[in-house]
């Protein structure tokens, strides 16, 4: 955590670190264990993960924000790899050019004394030696240097893309753009627990989970941020210290947030291609999973028969040939090559069934409709593209002619949102009316009517 801070998440970009003693109240660590309480967010699973990168604005960011998690990530074995974009030798906004570099080269043996406290010792550190509290003005250069570094992780942890702290947000926005479609994102905050407030609308809760801290977990996370000793003892003018008893105190729970971090941009093709490579079943689509959605999706159709139908997205047509018995015509379509043909081979000699290869929201056909089926699709596109082919798909459906959403509970790595946000824009279409829904364990379903 380099310099001080006085801007909000509503700060300009620009602004610079400040004084802690600048008389703003800290929010009471109570007020958030209160709120962790009531919302009780799910726990975050490392297991899935065995190389995770770990990004930091400045030296602490990493302790701070995440020291919980880098526990839990150690003790599952994950190779943890950290990304230091700045020496934090703005700390102390008075001090010469001297005192400054002096200030960076002890922050990073601050860095690497806690890494050692916390098991970490032999993680590659990379520092780029970026300007403290000016990384907003070199995001390009942030970005540009993380992209080698993000390639080949499972995951990646960086600071909340909306904490109080300018550097910190670039940060975060830096990782986010560097990270390659297959990486999940999260992000830690910092200055939130602090400055911000639960019931501030900038904090996403429904991207939320919680790590929790052992006894063990939470004293080596306490030896680790003690550190930082530029941070936690008065400035060298005699100031306050940057990390005050009443900010360290949040630091100190027993418990810790990330925010899942949704994608701005839609899984490319090219991802999907990838996994039918050498004939490979990417669906697992014989699993008991698959075979059941698609038995519940079939039996969710309010109606017994459909004349025209659409379903986009088909894979290697599995579903298209349990629909097929239930429509008089069906266009299916998917944007991979391989895909359409092993749809096409699955519905040979199927009468009214077509398989194209076209990708959304371009597939919707121009034709009348009475049927549209969207399985695991619609959240691997991004926002625009969603509304558009929602927009696209109302317009050529049938007055009481039925939309189908389904998809798995899960969030995948390539999809900017889940499936409860996915559904919820499907909900918000005015000309739809809700008539089946079905929440599973694994997998919800939405059935919608055009009014």
């Amino acid at each position: 955590m380099a310099g001080r801070v006085t801007a909000g998440p509503s700060a300009p970009e620009s602004s610079v670190g400040i004084a802690q003693d600048s008389g703003r109240p800290v929010t009471p660590v109570a007020v958030w264990a209160d709120a962790m309480a009531r919302r009780r967010p799910p726990p975050f699973d490392p297991a899935a993960y065995r190389r995770v990168v770990v990004v930091a604005a400045h030296p602490d960011d990493e302790t701070l924000g995440a020291g919980g998690c880098l526990q839990v990530l150690r003790r599952s074995g994950a190779m943890v790899t950290f990304v230091v974009a700045t020496d934090g030798e703005a700390a102390y906004p008075a001090m010469t050019a001297d005192e400054r570099r002096a200030l960076g080269q002890a922050r990073r043996a601050e860095l690497m004394a806690a890494l050692a406290v916390q098991g970490l010792a032999w993680s590659p550190v990379h520092w780029l030696g970026l300007p403290d509290s000016g990384l907003a003005d070199h995001a390009e250069a942030l970005r540009q240097a993380l992209v080698p570094l993000l390639a080949d992780a499972d995951a990646y942890l960086a600071p909340w893309p909306q904490d109080p702290h300018p550097d910190h947000r670039a940060a975060g926005r830096a990782a986010a753009a560097a990270a390659p479609s297959t990486a999940y994102g999260w992000s830690y905050p910092i200055w939130m627990w602090a400055w911000s407030t639960p019931d501030d609308p900038a904090v996403p809760w429904y991207r939320a989970h919680r790590v929790d801290l052992d006894e063990s977990a939470g004293r080596i996370k306490r030896d680790a941020i003690g550190c930082f000793t530029s941070q936690v003892s008065p400035g060298p003018d005699g100031s306050p210290p940057v990390l005050t008893a009443a900010v360290l105190a949040h630091a100190d729970q027993a418990f810790e947030l990330l925010f899942r971090e949704a994608r701005s941009v839609g899984a490319p093709v090219e991802r999907f291609a990838e996994l039918y490579d050498g004939g490979n079943d990417p669906w697992r689509t014989g699993s008991w999973y698959e075979r059941r959605k698609r038995a519940v999706v079939v039996a969710s159709l309010p109606r017994e028969r459909y004349q025209s139908a659409f379903e986009p997205g088909c894979g290697a047509g599995e579903l298209t040939v349990d629909l097929a018995h239930r429509c008089a015509r069906l266009v299916a379509s998917d944007p991979v090559p391989a895909a359409v043909e092993r749809a096409r081979a699955a519905t040979a000699g199927t009468a009214g069934v077509r398989v194209e290869c076209a990708a959304l929201p371009g597939a919707v056909p121009d034709e009348p409709i009475d049927l549209a089926v969207f399985s695991e699709v619609l959240y691997y596109l991004d926002d625009e593209a969603v509304e558009e082919t929602l927009r696209r798909t109302v317009a050529v459906l049938r007055p009481g002619g039925d939309l189908v959403v389904v998809h798995w509970r899960g969030w995948p790595a390539e999809a900017p949102r889940d499936a409860i946000a996915t559904h919820a824009m499907v909900r918000s279409r005015p000309e739809l009316e809700p008539l089946v829904e079905h929440v599973d364990e694994n997998f919800l379903i939405l059935v919608l009517r055009r009014l």
